[in-house]
């Protein structure tokens, strides 16, 4: 009996090891029957297979064994198999991430952007910098790059503010946007042409009080500037900040 190589996790699944993957159909077809069969007398719930795109042609044979597609990246697809039928495999991820910062001058004015590119007839809006966090890139560093990258200012981080949480977004997947309170460290405009049409510093007065502002633009910037937010903070005995970081009212007693 030939076996694939495996390791478990904690959750009485069955890890392949990519590694270690047959490059042969055939090869893989004769290893697979035979590991299903002892994961079984194993008495173990699932199977993680991690095909790697140099080997896609190993994908139809696990297919045809009953394995079903979990999720895709650029060089491997994910995929499952369920030992016994009322096993649980958690869904691959379920939201997008997103960062818009309201960047503050000495002079109380906001920085906006209006972007190049949007949907058919929608007239051009003014809204705050900002895009998705990057895979492992924090919140504060995420907001600090895109206004950087989209409008040439310098800004450190000052706060959380609030959040928007929107069903329905892209590839049926939600999204998170989280709003920010930055003070600009630079005043001078280098505008990404790429992606944005104008890049311009408006008094706060002035875009709280337009029309050709949306409502949720207008609140999410007069709760920015009203409201104090929650600060980055760390917490004893807890493992950081690589990779993790948290937020809390800057008086918060722990």
């Amino acid at each position: 009996m030939a076996m694939l190589e495996f390791t478990t996790n904690p959750f009485r699944g069955a890890v392949v090891t990519t590694t270690s993957l047959p490059e042969d159909p055939q090869d893989f077809r004769l290893r697979l029957n035979d590991s299903l069969e002892v994961w079984r007398q194993q008495d173990l719930l699932t199977v993680w297979l991690d095909v790697p795109i140099t080997k896609s042609a190993l994908i139809p044979v696990a297919v045809e064994a009953g394995f079903a597609f979990h999720h895709s990246g650029d060089e491997y697809l994910l995929m499952t198999y369920k030992l016994e039928d009322h096993s649980y495999i958690p869904p691959f991820a379920s939201h997008y991430i997103g960062a818009g910062g309201v960047v503050l001058n000495d002079a109380n004015e906001l920085l906006l952007v209006c972007e190049k590119y949007r949907r058919p007839g929608q007239p051009p809006f003014y809204k705050l910098p900002g895009g998705a966090l990057l895979a492992g890139e924090h919140l504060e560093d995420a907001v600090v790059r895109e206004v950087l990258e989209e409008t040439g200012v310098h800004a450190t981080f000052e706060s959380l503010v609030c959040f928007r949480h929107w069903h329905g977004y892209r590839y049926g997947k939600s999204d998170i946007y989280f709003v920010c309170r930055l003070k600009a460290l630079s005043s001078e405009i280098s505008m990404q042409a790429e992606e944005i049409e104008e890049c311009l510093w408006m008094p706060v007065d002035q875009y709280l009080g337009s029309e050709e502002t949306s409502v949720f633009n207008r609140s999410i910037v007069k709760a920015a500037v009203e409201s104090h937010g929650i600060v980055p903070t760390s917490i004893d005995g807890i493992e950081g900040p690589e990779t993790r970081e948290f937020f809390m009212p800057d008086n918060f007693p722990g």
